[in-house]
């Protein structure tokens, strides 16, 4: 089923909202990335006027800035510790921003939106 970014066939009382204009290709969304843990794995999407759009499905690498030292440093992804999002994707593993993950160098959030971006990046934290 087609995701469609538009006003919603339902009003405020229930009724339905009846509209002449038909589904249009630039009205399209896509379905949510939600990016897990495991082997890297990068979703390319065809965006308007020909561009590409990359989107992370599951990574097992994290780019960590360490603020003490002010350095990046690469890290190995364990596990999601907490996410604000849903407490769901803890269970899930599942990667948005602002979640806080385990990683081999210790607790990390998540400063990027991986499933927008290549790449998950995290800020160390103390």
């Amino acid at each position: 089923m087609v995701v469609v970014q538009k006003r919603s066939l339902r009003k405020a009382s229930g009724g339905i909202n009846t509209s002449t204009n038909p589904k249009k290709l630039s009205q399209k969304g896509n379905n949510p990335s939600l990016t897990g843990v495991g082997k890297k794995r990068v979703r390319t999407v065809r965006t308007r006027g020909g561009n590409d759009k990359k989107g992370l499905l599951s990574t097992g690498v994290v780019n960590l800035l360490d603020p003490s030292t002010g350095k990046h440093i690469k890290a190995k992804l364990k596990a999601v510790k907490e996410s604000k999002a849903n407490r769901n994707y803890v269970r899930r593993n599942i990667i948005t921003k602002g979640t806080l993950i385990e990683t081999d160098k210790g607790l990390a959030m998540v400063t990027g939106r991986p499933g927008q971006e290549s790449a998950l990046n995290a800020v160390l934290q103390k």
